[in-house]
């Protein structure tokens, strides 16, 4: 599956299927922009989540996996996210939207 086709077709209409998620697309390639911010950023329940989407045979750059290193550090949930683990990051995602807080 194409990155592109995993992050229409599965990942964001599964985040706009929680209850208490908020998020965005990260447009990279810009002056403007620092290089390695994840795909999607957004919040669930409270808690910030950072998706750095790959297709299958995909491979993250240095500066992609130090920002979601970064973000785990400092108490985000940073994942690098391939299709083929896409269930069960799904199953930690709808824990974090069913977190009391």
């Amino acid at each position: 599956m194409k990155e592109k086709d995993f992050e229409n077709k599965k990942v964001k209409p599964f985040l706009k299927s929680l209850n208490k998620c908020w998020f965005f697309k990260v447009h990279g390639g810009s002056i403007f922009q620092q290089a390695g911010i994840p795909d999607i950023i957004g919040v669930i329940n409270g808690r910030m989540i950072a998706l750095e989407l790959k297709a299958e045979k995909g491979t993250p750059s240095d500066l992609q996996i130090r920002a979601i290193r970064l973000i785990n550090a400092a108490g985000g949930y940073g994942k690098i996210v391939y299709p083929s683990d896409w269930e069960e990051i799904k199953e930690e995602l709808r824990r974090l939207d069913a977190w009391f807080m």
